[in-house]
């Protein structure tokens, strides 16, 4: 048992501050929260390990919505991921999973890898034999034929392939379907403004998922991957970038305004590489800010794996979504309750209550004024087990004049290299009505 006690504590699912505040674990759970001043020695055994903290705020755990374990956040993830075995993918793995537990994130979901070996690593995870956090796996994301990150085994083209894929996924024992609704900036010979699949077969995929008792992610970029996606129902729009063939044009205010209306929560992933993106791509739009105006529900999310983005830079994603003029509360919120009420995991973590899985951070500092001392970490407790950070390597900034190949086709007036439209894969028609494809 952990007596935990704080100059600061946020709890419930507003993160609520309690000056002076104490939480009581037993196991892998929370059993009281509260004032310090209120806590009386008869609520805990005798031999509990009592912890005076002093300037720390305690806090849940973080959580990162869209994760790739299986990339290794180098100049070329990709190529690595093809050229390893399965065994081989298993190991970065663990290693990568060790990396977000570091830097304070105790859940995690993960949004495509290949051959299942993500439901391997969440099994090991839970089970004590590794230490990482708590994973949401998917599998291979489910593209069409040589379609955005192909090589991940899952390719489907027509509604009942798709409804086949989601079904073998779900038998593989997958906790969440990811769709490619649009091309990706990673894969050669796709395009990330083009959508990929229709109306029909992405609403066949929701339905199949939905039916088996899993949420739906759908990477899209471009607008009308974005609008077909928000037909079909989808759950999380991952990026939501509002990509067009000349680079970032901004959100399109109609698009945006349904995408507030409804259930969806965007999952940005907007990484620490975010405000370098920034200054060497001046004058794009990004859609970031305009969706959080417009009442868009964000979540924290970073896409990390991907070229030249390691794992443990979370806490660098968070302030760059607050250049973004999104509130510090509500980057905190879009990192602990709210994540956990888009991933279906309102009811066991993201925030500190009694009755939840004991996932929280002692940071030196307060985070509701300065979101960088959660890389001050004190205490790392992952479903009741403390976990020592793993030391961890310095990030280097980009050059001035680089841009990593997820992000160069922005820049590309001329259409040459990746994403151009001589090799990119052709935006599938959609056989609905014309004023339904706007």
């Amino acid at each position: 048992m952990f007596v935990l006690i704080a100059d600061r504590v946020l709890a419930g699912p507003d993160l609520e501050v309690i000056n002076g505040g104490a939480v009581i674990i037993e196991d892998d759970r929370i059993v009281w929260v509260g004032r310090e001043a209120d806590l009386s020695a008869d609520q805990y055994a005798p031999d509990a390990d009592v912890r005076w903290l002093g300037d720390v705020t305690l806090m849940p755990g973080l959580i990162d919505a869209h994760v790739h374990l299986a990339f290794d956040g180098s100049p070329h993830p990709v190529a690595r991921m093809m050229a390893e075995s399965d065994e081989q993918q298993v190991a970065l793995m663990l290693r990568s999973a060790r990396e977000l537990l570091s830097v304070g994130v105790t859940t995690a979901r993960d949004l495509g890898a290949r051959g299942y070996t993500d439901v391997v690593v969440r099994d090991a995870i839970a089970n004590g034999t590794a230490r990482g956090p708590r994973l949401l796996t998917a599998g291979g994301a489910i593209t069409t034929t040589g379609g955005h990150c192909w090589f991940m085994g899952a390719e489907a083209d027509g509604i009942d392939e798709v409804r086949k894929m989601v079904r073998r996924h779900h038998k593989a024992g997958v906790d969440v379907i990811k769709l490619m609704s649009t091309g990706g900036n990673m894969t050669p010979g796709s395009a990330p403004w083009h959508a990929q699949f229709t109306t029909d077969e992405l609403r066949a995929a929701v339905d199949e998922a939905h039916r088996l008792g899993k949420r739906v992610a759908a990477h899209a970029h471009g607008t009308e991957g974005i609008r077909r996606a928000l037909e079909a129902g989808v759950d999380t729009m991952e990026h939501c970038s509002f990509q067009t063939e000349d680079g970032m044009g901004g959100a399109d205010p109609e698009l945006a305004d349904r995408i507030a209306a409804s259930d969806v929560y965007v999952s940005p992933t907007c990484n620490f590489r975010m405000s370098e993106f920034r200054v060497l791509m001046k004058g794009r739009d990004f859609a970031l800010g305009e969706l959080y105006r417009r009442g868009a529900k964000i979540i924290a999310s970073t896409d990390s794996g991907i070229d030249n983005t390691p794992h443990h830079g979370f806490v660098g994603g968070l302030v760059a979504m607050s250049e973004f003029d999104i509130p510090i509360a509500e980057v905190l919120l879009s990192a602990t309750s709210r994540s956990a009420r888009a991933l279906g995991l309102a009811d066991r973590t993201g925030q500190l209550a009694a009755g939840y899985e004991a996932d929280l951070i002692a940071v030196a500092g307060d985070p509701r004024t300065d979101l960088r001392v959660l890389d001050a970490l004190r205490l790392v407790l992952a479903r009741g087990q403390e976990f020592t950070p793993d030391a961890l390597p310095a990030i280097e900034p980009l050059p001035e004049d680089f841009l990593p190949t997820s992000m160069r086709s922005m820049l590309e007036h001329d259409h040459g290299g990746t994403g151009s439209p001589s090799d990119a894969v052709a935006t599938v028609p959609e056989p609905e009505p014309a004023a339904l494809v706007r």
